[in-house]
Parts: structure tokens; sequence; C-alpha cells
């Protein structure tokens, strides 16, 4: 095999051991501790080091001495601005799903227009970054061989590189997923070039001078070595170089690619804000001594080359073998990652909006599209590549054709300040800038390279017709086009007004909470209809999947409905899509198919939460009108808040705005579950509770009784319609919303039972002398009964005997039954009601008031019709009549007489309670229904009977009202429901 032939393939072999690694990776072969170190993440951005570093940095010391350490000072320079710069860049990224400098200029100045000169000027400017890697490795060989590589080397170069290029970054489905893979193998390869390298460095100090005594002493004989790396610093372009290294450290197309898209952990980024300087001060410390040594060695060749130059006279053939595949690792690096970051900038900002705005993307296999369209791309841009390299048929330093791209990339500067630091930059000032910057850069730097290189192209020199031949022509291309491009951004932002978008954009660049971000309501009213409609522009196979995706992402249901939720969804998708075709077209599609609802463009909800989200966190000291309006709402708020009843305000769209804590605790369903929801999102009883009532036509609702949890609840309903100041709302005829209040009487009936139960049982009491009274009679009748009986022989006074004693026993029992009847459970208001016949209870009633001394003397007549029924609880009512009666026998007399009424009177029934009493003082008839009071002297009563019977008859929707008669005494008047069908 030929020396060309070894050295391709060892460096086809190493190429493969490179693919291995990423396989290896991506299929978790490797430890995740390992893979996602962060130090594995700052030796992936060990790629900014390429054949200009590897080779060239030496051409460039001999040249500009120490200034070749700018390239290294201006990158470092970039990370100690990591918190400041590249920290809320990563947040950016990350957060909206950018996969290029194109994308986060497209979305910071949204343009058609912004994507595609982004993507068309960085393509031309890296192209002959390209062409640099294509040109070191064969000029290597050249080196290593002594003799001219044929021209197929570097084609082979190039197809060779395709293929692992497209194996590396073009094997996913999506390329919006991460390619861990491939940021090891760039690790890997990082590591390979430092090592060689510094290998290199080792074969100078010790193979050439012998050790750092030899090295002393030769560079006592030559001082002007030293001199000259001095002397450069002192007059070259040594802060041109800083800036134009400061821009490529984290805006050339690889650089943001592994800093900003590969990112695993934006925790890496602090290690690699020193592990990454420190890995790029070890890559050039070897750098003076391979110099130093070529010029020891006195090799006959360009200085870009002294690497390889040294290791074929003085190194083994391991070693100079190792030295190019650290060269050929250099490049291959740079060329593989930038191809994979053009290609999907092209991809989604040249190919797809084209095809978009002609409606020719594929509805079927979209992913599977996008994929060969990427590595098609790939192709392309190598191919462009090798072609600007075979168009340099000149000789030019590797460093001067470097610093080109470098030039170029700087144009983004005074954009990505805008982006940082000005929210009042606008895309018209962007373009504008960026346009003039590309056009000072290529008549300055890209029109004399092209002259050189012998192509029929104008020998203008804008350098010597604006008279400044004498400037370093690096530092005069970077100060006009800068200077051009701040110039004309800054005057097209002041000239031009930010649209809606572009300040949505900006804000977008401050860290919040998702809560400040007022989601739109979009017309589609379900996540069934978003697939609908995306299925029209991506097909249903990637509308499904991405549809899936961002369910995910929120952590949503498929049956998602809520306005919050479908705002959230659309948000999301728009991200995802962002990464998978580009925020120009992302944002094109879902403007197209997932349109906002003209009626509102905000929910109510979600915008009264966004503004007092960004009022918590506003760091701004609110004064005058604005603070006391802060203060003002902030009172409201509290009171709302802290209100005993329990508040529900829905806006037009059924959304629940507000949810204050009395409600939280009544309903037992917490703010942050209900807020954002509709009523029917609810869990039961309450959503069909609220649902129907809100729905009805009833604006109030009283004594609601339903079973939560095990347990009987009774509420009160109130709702009001809120109407919009211009009587034009979102909603119906105007209406704003609607609020609902719920009052809480389950407490309330619990006390009005309990103290039910209690006078019932204060009642027993009283009676309970006449009882033993009543009971007592017929005992003793029983015990003489008995006492005859034993003495007894005839068998028919025997019988007649024991028939006495069971009719008294009978007597006895129904005097204990009725004691029973009235105190069973009579205490429960959830008690089933059915038809109780009024003659029946009234008689009961009188019964049981007779039992007692008092009730002896007076007369209880009855003349309630026997076919008169109420619908209630039975026992609840003869509490009712007891009490009446009691009240009535109290202020009635020996010989008096009590009468009971009824007559029917449509769907009700009334009642009247007769006495011919001592009557009530008029001034003290309206309070006899409340409770504790009572007319009695202090210890004879506790003023609770009267109200318990207001509480009983109120219960089953009835009234009691009393008056004085005119002849003598009160009438008590009660009005109850009938019973339906009478029996």
């Amino acid at each position: 095999m030929s020396e060309i032939g070894t050295l391709y393939a060892v460096g086809v072999t190493y190429l493969a051991a490179l693919f291995f690694v990423a396989y290896a990776t991506d299929n978790r072969w490797l430890p995740d501790s390992l893979v996602r170190h962060p130090l594995v993440y700052a030796l992936a951005l060990g790629v900014y080091a390429t054949s200009w570093t590897y080779y060239g940095s030496v051409g460039f010391a001999q040249i500009q001495g120490y200034n070749f350490l700018t390239i290294y000072i201006g990158v470092t320079l970039a990370f100690v601005l990591a918190p400041v710069m590249l920290a809320p860049l990563l947040r950016l990224v990350r957060e909206h799903q950018l996969t290029s400098i194109a994308d986060l200029f497209a979305f910071r100045y949204p343009s058609p227009w912004t994507g595609t000169v982004v993507t068309l000027f960085m393509l031309v400017g890296v192209l002959p970054y390209i062409a640099l890697q294509i040109k070191a490795v064969s000029e290597s060989v050249a080196v290593i061989t002594q003799e001219a590589p044929p021209h197929l080397l570097a084609l082979g170069f190039c197809a060779t590189l395709t293929l692992f290029a497209i194996l590396f970054g073009a094997r996913h489905i999506t390329p919006r997923e991460k390619h861990e893979g491939l940021v090891v193998a760039i690790a890997f390869e990082s590591a390979v070039k430092l090592l060689a390298l510094l290998g290199v460095g080792a074969l100078a100090l010790f193979g050439v001078f012998g050790g750092p005594d030899g090295l002393g002493h030769w560079l006592s004989e030559h001082p002007s070595a030293i001199h000259a790396l001095y002397a450069p610093v002192r007059e070259g372009p040594w802060f041109t170089c800083i800036l134009l290294a400061f821009a490529a450290g984290f805006l050339l197309p690889r650089q943001f690619h592994m800093l900003f898209v590969e990112n695993m952990d934006p925790r890496a980024l602090k290690t690699a804000a020193w592990a990454f300087p420190a890995f790029l001060l070890l890559l050039n410390l070897p750098i003076p001594l391979v110099l130093w040594a070529g010029h020891a060695a006195d090799l006959d060749m360009s200085a870009d080359y002294y690497v390889l130059g040294l290791v074929a006279e003085h190194g083994s053939r391991w070693l100079m073998l190792a030295t190019f595949v650290g060269g050929v690792s250099a490049a291959s690096a740079m060329m593989i990652v930038t191809t994979l970051a053009l290609a999907g900038m092209c991809l989604n900002h040249l190919i797809l909006p084209a095809h978009f705005q002609q409606q020719t993307l594929p509805r079927e296999n979209l992913y599977g599209w996008l994929l060969w369209g990427r590595r098609t791309l790939i192709v392309v841009i190598i191919a462009m590549g090798y072609g600007f390299y075979r168009l340099l048929e000149v000789h030019h330093g590797l460093v001067q054709i470097g610093l080109i791209s470098f030039v170029a990339v700087t144009q983004f500067l005074p954009g990505l300040a805008g982006l940082l630091l000005w929210p009042r930059a606008t895309r018209t000032g962007f373009l504008a800038g960026l346009i003039g910057g590309i056009g000072v850069w290529a008549t300055s730097l890209i029109l004399p390279l092209l002259f050189q290189s012998g192509l029929p192209v104008s020998d203008f020199n804008l350098q010597h017709w604006l008279g400044a031949s004498s400037q370093d022509r690096w530092t005069f291309a970077t100060f006009w086009s800068l200077s051009i491009n701040g110039a004309l951004f800054v005057a097209g932002s002041l000239l031009t007004r930010p649209t809606e978008r572009e300040q949505a954009a900006a804000a977008a660049m401050r860290p919040r909470d998702a809560a400040e971000t007022p989601p739109t309501v979009p017309e589609a009213r379900s996540v069934g209809e978003f697939e609908e409609r995306l299925a029209q522009a991506l097909g249903p196979q990637t509308a499904n999947m991405e549809l899936a995706r961002a369910l995910s992402d929120l952590g949503l249901a498929h049956n998602a409905s809520r306005p919050a939720e479908l705002g959230r969804l659309r948000e999301r998708l728009e991200r995802n899509l962002s990464g998978l075709i580009g925020p120009a077209l992302s944002r094109m599609i879902v403007d197209n198919r997932l349109q906002v609802a003209p009626p509102a463009r905000r929910a109510l909800a979600d915008s009264l939460r966004f503004v007092e989200a960004r009022l918590a966190h506003s760091n701004v000291r609110l004064q005058g009108l604005a603070a006391e309006l802060d203060t003002l709402r902030r009172y409201h708020r509290e009171v709302l808040e802290e209100l005993p009843l329990g508040v529900c305000s829905l806006t037009p769209e059924g959304e629940i705005l507000i949810w204050n804590s009395a409600m939280a605790r009544i309903s037992g369903i917490a703010g942050n579950r209900a807020i954002g929801r509709t009523l029917a999102d609810l869990d039961p009883p309450w959503q069909g509770v609220l649902s129907a009532f809100t729905e009805g036509d009833e604006n109030h609702l009283y004594k609601l009784q339903f079973g939560v949890r095990g347990h009987d609840r009774w509420i009160n309903l109130h709702k009001a319609a809120i109407e919009s100041l211009g009587g034009e709302g979102t909603g119906p005829a105007g209406i704003e919303g609607t609020v609902v209040l719920v009052e809480d009487l389950t407490e309330l009936h619990v006390l009005e039972s309990e103290v039910t139960h209690n006078d019932r049982l204060a009642s027993i009491g009283r009676l309970a002398a006449g009882v033993a009274h009543e009971i007592g009679n017929p005992l003793t009748g029983i015990a003489s009964l008995a006492q005859n009986l034993r003495f007894e022989t005839d068998a028919a006074e025997q019988d007649a005997c024991v028939r006495q004693i069971l009719v008294q026993t009978r007597r006895i029992s129904d005097i204990v039954q009725s004691l029973i009847t009235f105190a069973h459970a009579g205490n429960d208001p959830s008690a089933t009601r059915e038809a109780v016949r009024l003659r029946e209870c009234v008689d009961e009633a009188i019964h049981l008031v007779q039992l007692g001394r008092e009730g002896r003397g007076i007369v209880c007549e009855n003349h309630v019709p026997p076919d008169i029924e109420v619908h209630a609880n039975a026992q609840r009512m003869l509490q009712v009549f007891v009490n009446l009666l009691s009240n009535a026998i109290h202020a009635s007399g020996e010989g008096d007489r009590i009468r009971v009424e009824a007559r029917r009177d449509g769907d009700t029934v009334e009642i009247s309670v007769d006495d011919e009493g001592r009557g009530i003082p008029s001034e003290l008839i309206e309070r006899i229904f409340e409770p504790f009071f009572t007319t009695k002297p202090a210890g004879q009563g506790t003023g609770l009977g009267l109200s318990v019977v207001y509480s009983i008859v109120d219960e089953h929707g009835g009234t009691v009202s009393a008056a004085n008669r005119p002849e003598r005494g009160t009438r008590f008047t009660l009005r109850l429901p009938a019973e339906a069908t009478p029996a």
C-alpha cells in the first residue's frame, strides 16, 4: 500500500472509531454518569479548535507573535460572561426549542426574511472555513509523503466525511432529539487532538532542544525569536482578533450547536465556563515550542505545518500517524458539526418555507422527508465546501482563511446585543444592519480573495478607495462592517415600531414563571380538533405524534378541554414544531391552522391571572395612581378571599376565575384545582349542583340539600351576571361573566336540630309528673286486681280480673308509646317526608300535653277535618303542635278552651291554634319567634319552643305567624304545603 493509501486508511479507521464511540453512547453501552458529565460537555466544545488551531496557530504565531493567543483570550472572555450572556441564550434555546443561530434570530426578529438572510449569509461565510479544513488535510498529506497529493484525495476525504456526517447526525427520525453520541464523539476527538498536540510539543522540547536547558540555551543565542513574538503585540491587530474570537466562540454554527442545541444539562455550562478555556490554554501551550523547534530544525515548509514537519524529521512513525490523526480529527469534527448545523438551518429557513408556500409539504411521513432532506443538504454543503476549496488555488495561510469566517459571524453581534439588552430593537433594524455589514464584508474580504484566486471578478479595493491602505485589513474589515451594521441597526429600530410578536419575543428573554404569560384562546375546543387542523398541514401521522409529544410535555390528558389548557397546548405545539421545522414555519402553521378565537384573544381568567402575576413578580415600585390602584386591587382581592361566603366567579366561556377560601372549605376542592377549569370539571356533586344552578333561570335557591362524601349538606345559592362597563362584553348581551355566592347552612341546621331535640326533651321533662300520675292510677288498679286474683276461685271472676289487668296494661303502654314516639329520632332534619294526616297528628299532640298537670283543667278541641293531609315529616309536625299547645296551655286558665282548626287553600293547608289566654303584649309580638326569647319568669322557660316551631315550619317550606284575637287570647296561624293527592 502506498503512503497516501496508508494515511487514507488511518483516517477512515479513525472516523470509524469516532462513529463507534457515538454508536456505543446511543445504545447505552457507556454509563450515563460519563456521558452526561460536565467535563464531557466542556470537551465537546473543543470543536472550536479546528485545523486553524492544530496547524495554523504556528503560522499565525510566526507572523503575529503572541497575538495567536487572542483567539484563546477572546473565547475566554465570552465564557467569563456566561452568567449574563450564554446562560440566557441557553435558556431561550431550550425553552423555545431553537436549533440554530438562524432560529434564534428568527424568533427574536420574526420575519419571513430573517431566517433566510441569516442562513444564506452563514452558509457563504462558513464556506471558507470548510475549505480551510479540506486544504489542511490535503496539504498535511503532502507534508508527510513529500509529494503532491492527487485531487481525488481531497474529494475522497469529503465523500468519506459526508458518510460519517450522515451517520453522526442524520440517523434519527426527528432532528429535535439530542445527539448524545455526537457529543461524546466530539469530546473524544478533542481529547485526541489535545494529546497529539501535547505530544508534538514534548517532541519539540525534548527531541529537538534536548530539554528545558537546551531550549533556554537556544533562546539565549537567538533573542530575536522572543522579540518576534512580542513585537506584533504592540503593533498588530490584537484587539480585533480578540473581538473576532469573542464572537466566534458562540456564534459559529458548530459552536452554537454544541454549546446550546446539544446541551443536556444547563448546569454543565458552569463547569464549561472554566474547563473549556483551560482546554484551549493547554492546546496553545505547545505552539511557541513548535515554532521555535521548526526554526531550530530549519524546516523547509510553511510554518502552518511545522507540527507535521517536526514529527516527520524527529519523531517515530507511530507519533507521525498519531499527529496526522489529530489533524484529521480537528478537521473532521468541525466539518461534521458545521454541516449538521447548516443543514438544519437550510432545511428550516430555505427549503421548508418554499414548500409550505407552494403547499407541497408531504402529508405522509413528514419525518422521513425531513430526514432525507437533511441528508441531502449535508451532501450539498460539503460539496460546496469542496468547490470553494478548488477555487483557492493561491497560497493563503490557514488563519487568514479562517479569519474571513470570523469576521462574517461578528456581523451578528449588533443583533445579539439587541436580543439581550434592547427590547426596542426591530426586525427592520436587524435586517438593515446585517445586510449593510454583509456588503462591507464581501467587498473588503471576499472580492479580493476571489480576484487573487484568478476568478473574473472586479479588482475593487474598498480599503484603498477609503484611503486606509496602511491599516491592517482585518481591523479595517471588522471596524467598518460593524460600524455600518450597528448604525443601520439602531437607525432602523428607532424608525420602526416593534410589532406585537416582536414585543412578545423580547419579553421572552426575561426569565419568568409560566403563569406570567397570558395564553391565547384557540378556536379549536378539543385536542381532537387540534389534531384535525394540524393534519391538514402536517399529515395525520405527524399531527398525531406532535400532539402526543406536546400533551406529554405538559402532563395533559387527551380529553383536555379547558381554554387555558388548550392555550398552553397551542404554545407548546409551536415550540415543539420550532425544533422540528424552525420557528418561522412553525409560527406560520400554528397561526394558520390553530387560529385564536376572534371574540376574546385572551381568556378573561388568564388575562387577570397574568396581570396579577406580573404585579406580584414585578420589582418596580409603583407610585402615584398606579400604587393606589394596586392597593385597591389587593384590598378587594383580600375581601373576596376572606369573605365567609363561598365566591365563585365565571368567565363568559364558563371558566372559573375566582374560587375563594370559603368556597374551597365548603366544597372541599382547593382553589388551584378549580381555578382555570369549567364547572363540568369539578368533583361531584358540585359539578351538577353549580352547573344546573348557573344554567337555570332562578337567581336564588334556598336550603338546597344534597350528600357530600356520605354527609348531608345544606346551602343557599345566589347568582348575578356581571355586565361590562361599556355593555359590550365577550359573552352574550354584553355579559362579562357570572358570580355565584354559596352560603353554607349545614352548621346552622345541625344546631337547629340539636335545639329541636333539646326542646323535645324539655317537653318530656315537663310532662314527666303528669305521666307519673297517669301511669300511677292504672298501676294501683293492677295491683289491687292482682291481690284479689290470688284469693278468687270463681273462674268467671278470674277471667274478668285478667281482662281488667290487660286493659290497664294497654293504657300504660299507650302512655309510654306516646312519649317514645315524641322523643324518637325527630332530630334528623333529613328524615323522610310523607303524607301526614293532620287530625291524627293533632290528636297525638293533645294527648301528650294533657298528660301534664297544667293541661288537665283545660279543654283542647280538635276540629281538623280528617281528610286534610300535609307533606311533611310526622315526628317534626308532632313537635310543632306539642310546642304550640303547650304554649297555649301556659297562657290559659282553668276552664279555658284551646281550639285547633284547619282548611285547605289550593296547594297549602292553613292551620290555626286559638287559645283564650291573656294574649301577647303588642310590643313583644314581633320577637316571640326569636331563640331564647320568653315572657315567662326566669327559670320557667327556655325560650326555644316557638323558635323551634318557626325553624321546623320554615324547613318544610311553610310560614307561621301570631296575632292577638279581638275577643281574647292569641291565634297562631300556620301555612304548610298540602299533600298532592289526598288519601
